[in-house]
């Protein structure tokens, strides 16, 4: 499941996205619209902006702006920054792979083989998938 943190930046990215030609937006607007509280929105931010998805500009009119058009946003990587792997097994995980404590040959294991078939499919989607898609169904 996705966390609350990646739930939120998918809110606060489709805000900015459905917001992009008012320019830069308050963190305290995003917050209230979407019941966010202030303080973990602006770390998600921040988090983003460090990703290369956000500008920000301080003073009057400031606030946070979409540095990439919507559709050149991925989920994938919006799901990989904030919640790490997209695999539902560490072994897995193409960027975080780790092996099963329990597993005695990840060669034989079936679990891992139908869990890196789960993960390609999902991948498949979820990286052609981007922002605009989300706006696209709202």
């Amino acid at each position: 499941m996705l966390s609350k943190k990646t739930k939120y930046a998918f809110h606060a990215l489709t805000y900015l996205g459905k917001n992009k030609d008012q320019g830069a937006i308050l963190i305290q607007e995003i917050s209230e619209k979407h019941g966010i509280s202030h303080k973990f929105l602006e770390n998600i931010l921040l988090e983003l902006k460090k990703a290369g998805f956000l500008g920000s500009k301080k003073g009057k009119g400031g606030g946070y702006y979409l540095i990439k058009e919507p559709d050149q946003i991925p989920l994938s990587r919006i799901i990989r920054l904030l919640d790490g792997p997209i695999a539902l097994l560490p072994c897995v995980s193409l960027n975080y792979y780790e092996p099963c404590e329990e597993c005695e040959s990840q060669e034989k294991c079936g679990l891992n083989k139908v869990m890196a078939e789960v993960r390609d499919e999902t991948l498949k989607i979820l990286e052609m998938k981007t922002l605009q898609d989300i706006l696209s169904n709202e």
